[in-house]
Order: structure tokens, then C-alpha cells, then sequence
């Protein structure tokens, strides 16, 4: 089996290859489907991981939730069930061996779709579990992967085969080692779910102040319990997860607009532009005008997926 598996992955390094050519993050012509190639190892890329597979042909990466690592290469996959702030790190790649990796975004009704149509059964009174694991790579959902990307090669089969392609790529991953995990998220009423709903409020309201009494009844838990729970699935506090929900959008808005960092922190809910400077240099490792100088000049490499 495991030969098997290694030529799908030869194969699907291949395939990477050719569609991505250079450098970057590329949208491929099937829904949701990202493809990444980097040649040399990368600096650390700050983000919000959407729900997701990840899966990797060629390199490594680490990848830091909190102060919780996560590091994975070709003989695993990577999923983030929620919304999650995260920190990349390419680990391994070369010119002659670069970094190629494939991310296949999903949500919450695709997976409340095929638990249905695929009459799987979970127990829903398992606890809560991380919104982020790594897995052992299977023949099954490799192969699954494989057959969604070969469309790459045949965009006309696209829109006919790839939302079945999706569906059996989900069907396995719930029917594997963390399928309950994943699948909690979309069943109405369990304790992931409810923190799923909490995570979309902080996220929609992120410049508004964080009112954890009013999140803990959204999910319909004392606060005590929300804050347990909460952790349990996003390695961190509803504070710590807002900040770096502002931190995160500070520094995109810095990059891509001629605005200051006042202005910034304000917009990001910050009260206090010198709270918002001390919090930026703890995060990032310098004040808001010298980070993003140094990102303008091209000192870290931007590899978002």
C-alpha cells in the first residue's frame, strides 16, 4: 500500500508542478481547490485558516494555533474544522525539491451533507475535541484527492465531477480517525457547534468590544463552561482569539492601504493606538511602520496557504 501511495503522491507533485509553474498561491478552476508551490523555506505567515484539507506532495510545514504546533509532510493530511487565526511556516523546500501542497476549502453544510446523504452515524456525545488535527494519510483519501485534481487537466469535466470528487474527499476524512471531530461542527446543538456560532460572532464583530457573558449565552453555556469549551477547540481564550483576529487585519490593511497605524487601530476596535503598537511589536516582532516596511522591501515571502 504504501508504494501505491507514494506514486500518488509523485503523481500529484507532478501535477502541482505544471499548473503552478512559479511560486505562490494559485485558485484553480475547481471551487475552492488552491494549489502552493515555494522554493525556499518561508518566514512565519500569519492568517485565518478557513475550514479546510490540507495536503502536502512534496516539503513540510508547521503550523502554530496558539502556542500548539502542528507539523506535517506528505505521509499526513491537515484539517482546520472552524475558522482559525494560525501561523504558517514552510519548514522544507528547495529549488530542486520545492515546497507543493494543495488546500481544499469546505463548509460547514458540506459536511451536514454528506453525514446525510452518506447515512454516516457519529456519536454526538463525544466532548470537545481541538478544531484542528493531523492524520495519518490513507490510500483512500489520497485517491479521492488525486481524482478531484487530475481534473485540473480536463476543466470541461469540472462542473459535473468535482462536487462529487468534494463529497467523497469529506466522506472519507469523516469516516477516518477524526470523523466525529470534523463532523461536530455541523451538528445542531452539540458543544462544538455552539463555539462554532461563538467564533462567527467574534469574527463578523471583531472591532466591536468582546462581551464574553453575551457569547457564552449565544452558545448557551454558563461562562465558566464557554471559556473550557472554547479552549478546547481553538487552543486560546475568546481575548486572545479576537486580538489576533485585529492583529492579523491591522496588518493586511497596512499593507495594502496609505493609511497610519492610529487610523488602523481604531478601525480594528483598538481604543488605544499605543495598546495597539505594544501588542503589534509582541506579535509580529516589530512596531506596525517598521514590519511593514521590511514586508514592502521583500524580506518575508507572503505564502498564504
Amino acid at each position: 500500500m504504501s508504494g501505491q501511495i507514494d506514486h500518488l503522491q509523485n503523481e500529484l507533485a507532478e501535477l502541482i508542478e505544471r499548473h503552478a509553474g512559479q511560486d505562490g498561491v494559485y485558485e484553480t478552476g475547481i471551487p475552492s481547490l488552491f494549489i502552493v508551490r515555494a522554493s525556499q523555506v518561508s518566514q512565519p505567515v500569519y492568517r485565518v485558516y478557513k475550514p479546510c484539507l490540507c495536503f502536502i506532495a512534496q516539503g513540510f510545514k508547521d503550523i502554530l494555533l496558539s502556542q500548539e504546533r502542528f507539523e506535517y509532510g506528505p505521509a499526513d493530511y491537515l484539517v482546520s474544522s472552524m475558522n482559525l487565526p494560525v501561523i504558517g511556516h514552510v519548514i522544507k523546500a528547495s529549488p530542486d525539491e520545492p515546497y507543493l501542497s494543495l488546500k481544499l476549502e469546505f463548509t460547514q453544510n458540506q459536511i451536514l451533507e454528506v453525514l446525510n446523504e452518506g447515512n454516516i452515524q457519529i456519536d454526538q456525545q463525544e466532548g470537545t475535541k481541538r478544531a484542528m488535527f493531523v492524520g495519518e494519510v490513507e490510500l483512500s483519501i489520497l485517491d479521492a484527492i488525486m481524482r478531484l485534481s487530475r481534473l485540473l487537466d480536463k476543466p470541461k469535466d469540472i462542473p459535473f465531477l468535482a462536487p462529487y470528487y468534494t463529497k467523497e474527499i469529506l466522506y472519507r476524512l469523516l469516516q477516518g480517525q477524526y470523523g466525529t471531530t470534523l463532523a461536530q461542527i455541523a451538528m445542531e446543538g452539540s458543544s462544538t457547534y455552539r463555539i462554532r456560532e461563538a467564533i462567527d460572532q467574534i469574527i463578523n464583530n471583531m472591532d466591536k468590544p468582546l462581551r464574553v457573558e453575551e457569547l457564552a449565552e449565544l452558545a448557551n453555556m454558563g461562562t465558566s463552561t464557554f471559556h473550557r469549551h472554547f479552549k478546547e477547540v481553538t487552543a486560546m481564550s475568546p481575548l486572545q482569539f479576537q486580538k489576533q483576529l485585529r492583529l492579523q487585519e491591522a496588518r493586511r490593511l497596512l499593507l495594502s492601504e496609505s493609511t497610519d497605524a492610529a487610523d488602523v487601530a481604531f478601525r480594528v476596535g483598538y481604543e488605544s493606538a499605543s495598546q495597539f503598537s505594544r501588542e503589534y511589536s509582541r506579535m509580529f516582532g516589530f512596531p506596525p511602520r517598521e514590519d511593514i516596511k521590511r514586508l514592502k522591501a521583500g524580506y518575508d515571502q507572503l505564502v498564504q496557504a
